[in-house]
């Protein structure tokens, strides 16, 4: 009898996660490293956000919780979803968990059997297809490459769904291409979605708040109300607020799922961190305008990378319409030799080469189900994306 489980078998370890430690190790040897490598927004929480947990704790609000969230919080959840994206709900309809992640765990535990099948747009978010699995489910890998904007079409996705399918992820704006849908494009989906009432839809709008050139963030709730039923939109604090450590993500659905979440919570993390919690309610209710700005340095940040990445480098970068991410071609520059004679055979060849000899850490694109691409996070100051994009430049340039 073995120690570790089936379950624990079928996932594979984070990509994400594994090459940011690679980039940490190397940089504790004295390397210089630029790792953009992390989805995580380089700004400070909001100093009243700070001097909310700081009250929290000098209150004495640091006992258990409700399983599901501090009736605050939850009442702050339902007022956000109704004032940003015309969600007619209350806090009896809002379920608060540790982190975003922790959300669609619980989701997809709560409801998955052995045969049941789970259409994961391509590429995705490397933890989706690996919490399918670990539940004992099938992801079922719709691709929506470049040549449609990094965007799941209509047609692929009829041509995923079967009698086993139980739900669709849906990522927008997406990690790790930046991609955002618009509503026109949502309601395409949802008309296909009208026809499958066994799929259920598990939206993921962690970066709604960044979306640029002054277009609107929607949501398949908002788009097609006959969804709402069987549509579970999570969000959280994490990218909006810059409370990645914080762990609070949030998420509005139907209550029998909840329920059913709430169950599945009590018997793992309990409640999400009671200080956390307090800080969540600040950062939803207190002020919203410095989103504004911290949204214009980010597009300013997009738009440096991609003219950087696209200048005379053999990459084929297209501009993304929201998120912190830009997800480049390298396919031209497979099948050749690096300056340090590396071998590009594969994504996963450039991005380690790229490592090794300029310092900058970024994740390759196979992990995200795509090869021949890689993902760079441009949460980061100007300055290092400007050395960054030097030294990414120059490797290229060495390429042969």
């Amino acid at each position: 009898m073995g120690l570790l489980s089936e379950a624990l078998g079928r996932v594979a370890p984070s990509a994400t996660v594994a090459i940011s430690q690679k980039a940490r190790v190397m940089a504790a040897e004295g390397r210089d490293i630029i790792a953009l490598s992390a989805g995580e927004p380089d700004f400070d929480t909001p100093e009243n956000v700070r001097d909310a947990a700081k009250r929290a704790m000098d209150e004495g609000k640091t006992r258990y919780t409700n399983v599901d969230g501090i009736a605050e919080l939850k009442e702050a959840v339902a007022a956000k979803f109704r004032r940003d994206n015309g969600l007619d709900v209350t806090a009896a309809d809002c379920f608060v968990g540790s982190g975003g992640k922790q959300i669609i765990f619980n989701a997809l535990l709560a409801t998955l059997n052995p045969g049941d099948e789970v259409v994961v747009p391509v590429p995705y978010w490397v933890s989706y297809p690996e919490i399918v699995r670990l539940c004992g489910a099938e992801p079922v890998f719709a691709v929506a490459d470049a040549s449609t904007g990094f965007k799941l079409t209509p047609d692929v996705l009829e041509a995923a769904i079967t009698p086993q399918t139980k739900w669709l992820i849906l990522n927008t704006p997406s990690n790790p291409t930046g991609a955002a849908y618009s509503a026109d494009e949502l309601k395409g989906l949802a008309d296909v979605l009208l026809r499958h009432p066994q799929v259920h839809i598990l939206t993921d709008d962690i970066y709604e708040v960044l979306v640029y050139d002054g277009k609107t963030f929607a949501t398949i709730a908002e788009v097609e109300p006959e969804l709402r039923a069987r549509t579970l939109t999570m969000n959280g604090v994490s990218k909006s607020h810059a409370m990645t450590g914080w762990r609070i993500g949030y998420c509005t659905g139907p209550r029998p799922l909840l329920a059913a979440m709430t169950k599945l919570q009590g018997q793992s993390t309990t409640n999400a961190s009671s200080i956390s919690q307090w800080a969540a309610v600040e950062a939803l209710n207190g002020p919203q305008d410095f989103l504004v700005e911290w949204r214009s340095v980010f597009q300013a940040r997009r738009d440096l990378v991609v003219a950087g990445l696209n200048a005379n480098t053999g990459l084929d970068c297209l501009t993304p319409e929201g998120a912190f991410y830009v997800f480049p071609s390298c396919q031209r520059l497979l099948g050749k030799t690096s300056a340090g004679g590396t071998r590009l055979v594969t994504d996963e060849d450039f991005v380690l080469a790229l490592l090794e000899e300029t310092g900058v850490a970024l994740v390759h694109g196979t992990a995200f189900g795509l090869p021949g691409h890689f993902r760079l996070s441009y949460a980061a100051s100007n300055a290092e994306l400007e050395e960054a994009v030097r030294r990414i430049q120059g490797f290229c340039a060495g390429i042969s």
